[in-house]
């Protein structure tokens, strides 16, 4: 089963792609900047939401730039084998719009 995000910029806004404690096993993210003429910056990280209410945050992507017209595969599955009291979130640039397809 797969689950699809159509994300959209604004300043500062954070999506949630996958809940922390959601049991999915991940086994591949596309990540395609749909805009022909503008790069795309994306951030891709995990998160958890302790009661304490400090979060640990740690990034798989960083300001990562995707050309226009173009996608990042990411497709080790590995590398997405973080504890289920994680959940998964992107943030685009203001102006990008990027489509996130996760293979589960």
């Amino acid at each position: 089963m797969s689950k699809y995000y159509n994300v959209i910029g604004s300043d500062s806004t954070t999506v949630e792609l996958l809940t922390p404690g959601n049991n999915i096993n991940i086994k591949s993210i596309l990540l395609t900047n749909v805009h022909a003429t503008q790069d795309a910056t994306v951030t891709l990280f995990i998160q958890d939401d302790p009661e304490s209410g400090t979060t640990s945050t740690y990034n798989f992507l960083s300001t990562v730039g995707i050309p226009a017209d173009a996608a990042l595969f990411l497709d080790d599955a590995s590398m997405f084998g973080f504890k289920n009291q994680y959940g998964l979130y992107i943030t685009v640039g203001s102006s990008d719009t990027v489509d996130v397809m996760i293979n589960t």
